[in-house]
């Protein structure tokens, strides 16, 4: 047995980080209809009518609003979900994904 060797092991536990959050953004476009975006924010974010409204307004208003924030794989799995959609409807609707900062 070597000297210094006291019987004990060392055990190095990984130091879990938190997953990135990511942010499922509503972009808004001149043509599909407010109740539209509204019915999906409803559908596929499970928000309140009122949320819906009030979100489906902030990207009217803003150009953009931010819809939702979760990790990185429910993100675009949402995003696209609703994006998809808005497609089979015949509107251009989207829904894109960032890194929080």
């Amino acid at each position: 047995m070597p000297q210094n060797d006291t019987g004990l092991k060392t055990v190095t536990k990984p130091k879990l980080e938190r997953p990135r959050l990511y942010k499922v953004i509503l972009v808004n476009d001149d043509y599909t209809p407010r109740e539209f975006v509204t019915m999906v924010l409803k559908a596929v974010f499970r928000m309140s009518e009122e949320t819906g409204y009030r979100v489906m307004l902030t990207a009217h208003k803003m150009g953009t609003a931010v819809v939702v924030v979760c990790t990185r794989d429910i993100a675009e799995t949402k995003a696209k979900e609703a994006t998809d959609l808005a497609k089979e409807a015949g509107f251009p609707l989207m829904f894109t994904t960032e890194p929080e900062e």
